[in-house]
């Protein structure tokens, strides 16, 4: 029995070891394990949790290093599965705080191939998280929304990452429209401002990727939030993340909960929102509130950004406990 199963990418992320210098100036690189679900099983399981990723890798050395590096993490690999075709990479420059080039070296990797046949039963998990950058290519769109029609069906609960990722889809408009599909047949949604936009904007003149959105546009996000909480067969959590200023969760049925963030000086905002995924999960998997939730993912993604990297940088349930206490 797992705790969670993530589904979706996973790379050698490749850090450049020139902090602060632009990316052509670059001497060497740290390598690393990344791809959002698959940082989520790592921050998770750094937390204490029972946590399985569920995805593919090559039969090729970059495989052999995420394979040995999740099982050094604490991640169980028996859902892993070994395809043709090159593991994934990423390549990262890192100019703090926020500034990261980022390269995906992802023609045809394979975790974009995971099939129907690859899930495993989902009665063996309580939590269940899919990226949306799952339903980006390959097979393995179809068997995330197989998975989360399964889901739907058993005591799990299954939380959507939207993992924008503009890189990823053959049309920018592709992933609204997946995302669209798939947010009524989960039970929590996760996302910034800019990915939820990018979620219910159905007009391409309208499409600027990671860019702030506007005043306008934030409050048709806000307005398409209270719609999908008053509706019937829809989410019953919208977790939507505001930067600094903390997360507000919106319960169906509830007022909506303002929880506040730590303020920290940033170094690395790389990992912040797999830290912040991973500590909500882990507070809601042990039956805490949505607030005193919010508020322990959050202080993870504080922890974080005063970090370099990305899963090496994933804390433990002390680290972040004693952050808390300290702040407090």
């Amino acid at each position: 029995m797992f705790d969670l199963i993530t589904i979706g990418r996973s790379n050698m992320d490749l850090y450049s070891s020139d902090i602060g210098a632009d990316f052509v100036d670059a001497t060497g690189f740290i390598p690393q394990v990344g791809g959002s679900p698959t940082n989520i099983a790592i921050g998770t399981a750094q937390l204490g949790l029972k946590s399985a990723a569920l995805t593919a890798v090559g039969h090729d050395l970059v495989g052999d290093y995420i394979l040995h590096y999740l099982q050094r993490k604490g991640v169980d690999i028996s859902l892993v599965k070994r395809k043709a075709g090159l593991s994934s990479l990423a390549l990262l420059g890192v100019q703090p705080p926020d500034h990261f080039p980022l390269l995906f070296y992802r023609e045809n990797p394979p975790d974009i191939w995971l099939t129907i046949d690859d899930l495993p039963d989902l009665r063996q998990t309580r939590a269940f998280l899919i990226s949306g950058t799952a339903l980006a290519r390959g097979t393995c769109a179809e068997a995330t929304m197989y998975a989360a029609e399964e889901a739907q069906q058993l005591d799990c609960t299954t939380y959507l990452d939207l993992d924008l990722r503009p890189d990823q889809w053959t049309h920018t408009m592709g992933f609204g429209i997946a995302m669209r599909q798939i947010i009524p047949m989960v039970d929590v949604v996760i996302g910034t401002e800019e990915e939820l936009w990018a979620a219910i904007n159905r007009d391409p003149a309208g499409w600027h990727g990671h860019e702030a959105i506007t005043p306008n546009e934030r409050a048709e996000v806000e307005e398409w939030i209270r719609e999908r909480s008053a509706a019937p067969g829809q989410p019953q959590t919208i977790v939507l993340k505001r930067g600094k200023a903390g997360v507000t969760i919106f319960e169906t049925g509830q007022q909506a909960l303002d929880v506040p963030g730590f303020p920290v000086e940033v170094l690395n905002t790389v990992g912040a929102g797999d830290a912040f995924a991973s500590g909500l999960i882990f507070s809601r998997v042990h039956g805490r509130s949505w607030f005193d939730s919010g508020r322990f993912a959050n202080a993870c993604g504080a922890v974080v950004v005063t970090r370099h990297g990305c899963a090496e940088a994933m804390p433990s349930l002390s680290e972040v406990t004693q952050f808390m206490e300290n702040y407090e």
